[in-house]
């Protein structure tokens, strides 16, 4: 799986245009949690849909992103998390033992 590092509040617009071409799933991950390493692991050892950008970010080094999306999508932070931005909206956000690959597939799907 190929994880895009999100580190900066300048990516979210970036992310947010690139949504009206294709998906962009945005993973929320607490490097202490171990629910977070749980989900983490299951989305790492699945085979993820084709077609999509995958955003990785690290909650503890850049909790000032974090807010970010939580104000620009108007959703509630969670940890672990993982979002799916649609045509410049949050049309989809669960966490954590909500988080998998099978979720995330059939979230795309619709």
């Amino acid at each position: 799986m190929h994880w895009i590092p999100l580190n900066h509040n300048s990516q979210l617009e970036t992310i947010a245009e690139k949504s009206y071409l294709q998906p962009q799933v945005i993973f929320k991950h607490s490097t202490r949690c171990s629910i977070s390493s749980m989900a983490l692991n299951r989305l790492e050892k699945s085979t993820a849909p084709v077609g999509v950008d995958y955003y990785y970010l690290d909650l503890l080094a850049y909790r000032v992103v974090s807010d970010a999306i939580a104000d620009k999508w108007k959703i509630e932070h969670e940890s672990p998390q993982v979002l799916i931005i649609r045509n410049g909206d949050c049309v989809f956000d669960t966490s954590h033992n909500g988080i998998s690959m099978q979720v995330i597939s059939t979230q795309l799907e619709r």
